[in-house]
Protein backbone atom coordinates (compact mmCIF):
# COMPACT_ATOMS: atom_id res chain seq x y z
CA UNK A 1 0.00 0.00 0.00
CA UNK A 2 1.14 3.46 -1.00
CA UNK A 3 0.70 4.82 2.14
CA UNK A 4 2.91 7.61 2.01
CA UNK A 5 1.34 9.17 -1.16
CA UNK A 6 0.09 12.60 -0.27
CA UNK A 7 -4.09 13.55 0.03
CA UNK A 8 -4.89 10.69 1.42
CA UNK A 9 -8.69 12.40 2.13
CA UNK A 10 -9.23 13.51 -1.46
CA UNK A 11 -7.82 10.09 -3.24
CA UNK A 12 -10.39 8.69 -0.63
CA UNK A 13 -12.73 10.49 -1.76
CA UNK A 14 -12.12 10.32 -5.45
CA UNK A 15 -11.90 6.46 -4.47
CA UNK A 16 -15.22 6.57 -2.86
CA UNK A 17 -16.94 8.46 -6.00
CA UNK A 18 -15.67 6.02 -8.59
CA UNK A 19 -16.80 3.00 -6.64
CA UNK A 20 -19.92 4.54 -5.52
CA UNK A 21 -20.52 5.37 -9.74
CA UNK A 22 -19.55 1.70 -10.84
CA UNK A 23 -21.33 -0.54 -8.22
CA UNK A 24 -23.85 1.39 -6.14
CA UNK A 25 -23.21 3.11 -2.60
CA UNK A 26 -24.78 0.19 -0.78
CA UNK A 27 -22.30 -2.50 -2.72
CA UNK A 28 -19.48 -0.59 -1.79
CA UNK A 29 -17.43 -1.29 1.34
CA UNK A 30 -14.62 1.01 3.46
CA UNK A 31 -12.25 -1.79 2.41
CA UNK A 32 -12.81 -1.31 -0.88
CA UNK A 33 -12.67 2.35 -1.07
CA UNK A 34 -9.14 2.34 0.80
CA UNK A 35 -8.12 -0.32 -1.18
CA UNK A 36 -8.64 1.82 -4.40
CA UNK A 37 -6.91 4.71 -2.92
CA UNK A 38 -3.83 3.00 -2.05
CA UNK A 39 -4.50 3.33 1.77
CA UNK A 40 -5.14 0.92 4.59
CA UNK A 41 -8.74 0.71 5.93
CA UNK A 42 -7.98 2.08 9.12
CA UNK A 43 -6.71 4.95 7.16
CA UNK A 44 -10.05 5.30 6.04
CA UNK A 45 -11.42 5.46 9.32
CA UNK A 46 -8.80 7.79 10.72
CA UNK A 47 -10.64 10.60 7.85
CA UNK A 48 -14.53 9.26 7.91
CA UNK A 49 -16.69 7.43 10.47
CA UNK A 50 -18.13 5.63 7.82
CA UNK A 51 -18.37 5.67 4.05
CA UNK A 52 -21.63 8.40 3.77
CA UNK A 53 -19.43 10.38 5.74
CA UNK A 54 -17.30 10.58 2.02
CA UNK A 55 -20.47 12.45 1.04
CA UNK A 56 -21.74 14.59 3.95
CA UNK A 57 -17.99 15.43 6.04
CA UNK A 58 -17.79 18.60 5.21
CA UNK A 59 -21.22 19.34 5.82
CA UNK A 60 -20.67 21.41 9.39
CA UNK A 61 -17.97 23.62 7.57
CA UNK A 62 -20.40 24.09 4.96
CA UNK A 63 -23.39 25.21 6.99
CA UNK A 64 -20.87 27.60 8.71
CA UNK A 65 -19.76 29.52 5.37
CA UNK A 66 -23.49 30.13 4.78
CA UNK A 67 -24.17 31.16 8.62
CA UNK A 68 -21.07 33.22 8.42
CA UNK A 69 -21.78 35.13 5.10
CA UNK A 70 -25.45 35.77 6.41
CA UNK A 71 -23.93 37.18 9.78
CA UNK A 72 -21.35 39.32 7.79
CA UNK A 73 -24.73 40.67 5.68
CA UNK A 74 -25.04 44.40 5.63
CA UNK A 75 -27.22 45.08 8.47
CA UNK A 76 -29.25 47.43 6.50
CA UNK A 77 -30.16 44.61 3.94
CA UNK A 78 -33.13 43.22 4.44
CA UNK A 79 -33.85 39.41 4.91
CA UNK A 80 -34.11 38.39 1.42
CA UNK A 81 -31.29 40.56 0.21
CA UNK A 82 -29.20 39.48 3.06
CA UNK A 83 -30.49 35.91 1.97
CA UNK A 84 -29.23 36.35 -1.49
CA UNK A 85 -25.33 37.79 -0.41
CA UNK A 86 -25.45 34.45 1.42
CA UNK A 87 -26.10 32.26 -1.07
CA UNK A 88 -23.96 33.99 -3.59
CA UNK A 89 -21.12 33.82 -0.83
CA UNK A 90 -22.03 29.85 -0.54
CA UNK A 91 -22.15 28.97 -4.46
CA UNK A 92 -18.47 30.94 -5.14
CA UNK A 93 -17.70 27.17 -2.98
CA UNK A 94 -18.17 25.34 -6.06
CA UNK A 95 -16.21 27.53 -8.08
CA UNK A 96 -14.02 24.34 -10.26
CA UNK A 97 -15.84 21.17 -8.74
CA UNK A 98 -18.91 20.93 -11.47
CA UNK A 99 -17.59 17.49 -11.79
CA UNK A 100 -17.58 16.31 -8.36
CA UNK A 101 -20.29 18.22 -7.35
CA UNK A 102 -22.57 15.95 -10.68
CA UNK A 103 -21.04 12.71 -9.62
CA UNK A 104 -22.01 13.12 -5.77
CA UNK A 105 -25.63 14.29 -6.35
CA UNK A 106 -25.72 11.37 -9.09
CA UNK A 107 -24.98 8.82 -6.01
CA UNK A 108 -27.35 10.87 -3.35
CA UNK A 109 -30.39 10.50 -5.62
CA UNK A 110 -29.38 6.43 -6.36
CA UNK A 111 -29.88 5.82 -2.99
CA UNK A 112 -33.07 6.19 -0.18
CA UNK A 113 -31.04 6.62 3.01
CA UNK A 114 -28.44 9.10 1.24
CA UNK A 115 -31.40 11.50 -0.30
CA UNK A 116 -32.59 11.46 3.44
CA UNK A 117 -29.35 12.39 4.98
CA UNK A 118 -29.11 14.99 2.08
CA UNK A 119 -32.29 16.25 3.52
CA UNK A 120 -31.76 16.44 6.85
CA UNK A 121 -28.37 18.18 5.91
CA UNK A 122 -30.32 20.76 4.67
CA UNK A 123 -32.89 20.98 7.43
CA UNK A 124 -30.14 21.41 9.50
CA UNK A 125 -28.53 24.22 7.72
CA UNK A 126 -32.25 26.10 7.18
CA UNK A 127 -32.67 25.97 10.95
CA UNK A 128 -29.14 27.62 11.61
CA UNK A 129 -29.85 30.29 8.94
CA UNK A 130 -33.19 31.00 10.69
CA UNK A 131 -31.21 31.32 13.77
CA UNK A 132 -28.64 33.65 12.66
CA UNK A 133 -31.62 35.59 10.85
CA UNK A 134 -33.26 35.79 14.38
CA UNK A 135 -30.18 37.15 15.41
CA UNK A 136 -30.09 39.84 12.85
CA UNK A 137 -33.67 41.02 14.57
CA UNK A 138 -35.79 39.01 11.97
CA UNK A 139 -38.64 37.79 14.03
CA UNK A 140 -40.48 34.70 13.06
CA UNK A 141 -42.13 33.52 10.78
CA UNK A 142 -40.11 35.92 8.88
CA UNK A 143 -37.11 34.52 9.94
CA UNK A 144 -37.81 30.67 9.54
CA UNK A 145 -39.67 31.47 6.10
CA UNK A 146 -36.91 33.48 4.73
CA UNK A 147 -34.46 30.44 5.80
CA UNK A 148 -36.67 28.13 3.55
CA UNK A 149 -37.23 30.11 0.80
CA UNK A 150 -32.84 30.37 0.53
CA UNK A 151 -32.57 26.48 1.27
CA UNK A 152 -35.44 26.48 -1.81
CA UNK A 153 -33.36 28.83 -4.04
CA UNK A 154 -30.11 27.41 -3.75
CA UNK A 155 -31.30 23.65 -4.18
CA UNK A 156 -33.17 24.42 -7.22
CA UNK A 157 -30.28 26.42 -8.62
CA UNK A 158 -27.60 23.38 -7.20
CA UNK A 159 -29.90 20.95 -8.93
CA UNK A 160 -30.11 23.10 -12.50
CA UNK A 161 -26.14 23.72 -12.04
CA UNK A 162 -25.37 19.78 -11.82
CA UNK A 163 -27.84 18.93 -14.77
CA UNK A 164 -25.81 21.30 -17.13
CA UNK A 165 -22.65 21.32 -18.65
CA UNK A 166 -20.74 23.57 -16.19
CA UNK A 167 -19.69 26.12 -18.17
CA UNK A 168 -21.95 28.44 -15.97
CA UNK A 169 -20.94 29.28 -12.46
CA UNK A 170 -23.80 27.99 -9.61
CA UNK A 171 -24.11 31.53 -8.74
CA UNK A 172 -25.76 31.95 -12.31
CA UNK A 173 -28.36 29.66 -11.36
CA UNK A 174 -28.73 30.74 -8.10
CA UNK A 175 -29.21 34.12 -9.02
CA UNK A 176 -31.74 33.10 -11.64
CA UNK A 177 -33.74 31.03 -8.98
CA UNK A 178 -34.01 34.34 -6.65
CA UNK A 179 -35.38 36.37 -9.55
CA UNK A 180 -37.79 33.47 -10.38
CA UNK A 181 -38.80 33.37 -6.57
CA UNK A 182 -38.88 37.07 -6.46
CA UNK A 183 -41.74 37.32 -9.90
CA UNK A 184 -43.24 34.31 -8.30
CA UNK A 185 -43.97 36.27 -4.70
CA UNK A 186 -44.38 39.53 -6.60
CA UNK A 187 -47.29 37.73 -9.08
CA UNK A 188 -45.93 38.38 -12.51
Amino acid sequence: MGRWKPDARGRLEQAALDLFGERGFEQTTAAQIAERAELTERTFFRHYADKREVLFGNAHEFEQVFVDALADAPEKASPIDAMATTLEAAAALFLERHEFARRRQAVIMASTELRERELIKLASLSAALAATLRRRGVRDPAAALTAEAGMAVFRVGFERWVGDSGERDLVEYVRESLAELRAVTAGE
